[in-house]
């Protein structure tokens, strides 16, 4: 009995000691989980921030105005469609240090209410009023970044198309390989064999570097379809590197893409813009349909030109406003006027001769001026 009496008494001392322990260990263990909490959300702050202004630094380099433009922000913070013109300008590359011509004009229309974006591409040799300038202005559209920069950009297609266009993006096209290299590369579906550049494109998919990348966006004559065909290789291009601009896996380099577009692009969007457009809209980049305005082959005087009938400018025009979330309205433009005093004095849109020539007439007056 005693023996037994003390041996509960040996035992009992060790049932607080072990409790006491137990509670000890789950205290440290639950400061070691608050400080490790507290450690993650330092470091994620702290990153989040440098994300931030890293982010903020480089994007602001790559601002300029073109004229007065309501907050992008305000249009997305409202869920309304937002259009941007994208230009790809021939400067930078192969040694082009000037403010050259557009040769790459695409229209991106994101639709909240459609859930996609649609890309609309302009022909570089399209002939058009450049809208801004002193005297009248009647050429290639592609001269109008040349001539008045972005904002006679904006404001000749705006007016070709009837579509209020106030956002655009300009991306060097020398820079074009860079910005593709920092996504990781981009995925293309090539439409027929082709060695440009001594790169050889062959049919089919095709993961493409930023060398590549830049080499099949240029390659016009050899196309079938001229650069109908270029311009659904540029808008393969820039689908592909918008989509993987938008996912996780360049997060992890956001740092070199954030470089490369902010030393090769230049856009009126601010940094919070960009914010509310990547937050709001980036779902809407995965799904991208395509449009062109078609044109036919002319000369004006000795050069080639491209001329989109009146019939075409609209169904682009009605597309386009559809898109903005627009009703349809006629267009009556110089374009329009051209159009119908060249086919007044024999010019043919159903021709396949590519050689009748084009005349341009003035405004005030319905006699041809002299051609080029």
């Amino acid at each position: 009995m005693d023996s037994n009496h003390n041996d509960g008494q040996l035992q009992r001392p060790a049932t607080p000691h072990h409790h006491h322990h137990h509670h000890h260990r789950k205290h440290t263990l639950r400061k070691i989980i608050i400080w490790a909490l507290v450690a993650i959300v330092v470091v994620v702050l702290g990153y989040a921030s440098w994300f931030f202004f890293t982010a903020k630094h480089a994007l602001d380099s790559s601002y300029k105005s073109a004229g007065e433009t309501q907050a992008a922000k305000t249009v997305i913070d409202a869920k309304k469609p937002l259009s941007i013109l994208l230009m790809g300008a021939d400067t930078g590359a192969f040694g082009r240090d000037y403010q050259g011509r557009t040769d790459t004009m695409i229209i991106a229309t994101i639709n909240p209410k459609k859930k996609q974006t649609t890309l609309t591409s302009l022909a570089r040799d399209t002939m058009a009023e450049l809208v801004g300038t002193d005297k009248f202005n009647y050429q290639r559209l592609n001269a109008a970044y040349e001539v008045g920069g972005s904002k006679m950009a904006l404001r000749s297609i705006s007016t070709l198309v009837n579509v209020p266009l106030e956002y655009y993006v300009t991306i060097n096209m020398g820079g074009l390989s860079k910005i593709v290299e920092a996504v990781g590369g981009v995925d293309v579906d090539v439409p027929f064999t082709f060695t440009y550049e001594k790169k050889t494109f062959t049919k089919g998919k095709m993961h493409l570097n930023g060398e590549q990348a830049l080499a099949y966006s240029r390659m016009r004559y050899d196309d079938p379809q001229g650069d109908y065909g270029r311009q659904a290789r540029q808008r393969q291009v820039i689908t592909s590197a918008i989509k993987a601009a938008v996912s996780t896996r360049t997060l992890t380099n956001f740092q070199d893409v954030l470089k490369q577009v902010s030393k090769n692009m230049t856009t009126n969007l601010t940094f919070n813009d960009m914010v509310s457009i990547f937050k709001d809209y980036r779902g809407y980049a995965k799904t991208i349909k395509d449009d062109h305005l078609h044109g036919v082959n002319a000369m004006w005087g000795q050069a080639m030109i491209q001329i989109p009938s009146t019939t075409e400018l609209q169904r682009l025009s009605d597309n386009l406003r559809s898109e903005m979330g627009l009703p349809k309205e006629t267009l009556d433009n110089q374009e329009t006027r051209q159009n119908r005093l060249n086919v007044q004095n024999g010019f043919s849109f159903t021709s396949t001769d590519s050689k009748q020539q084009f005349h341009v007439y003035s405004p005030q007056s319905d006699t041809a001026e002299t051609t080029k």
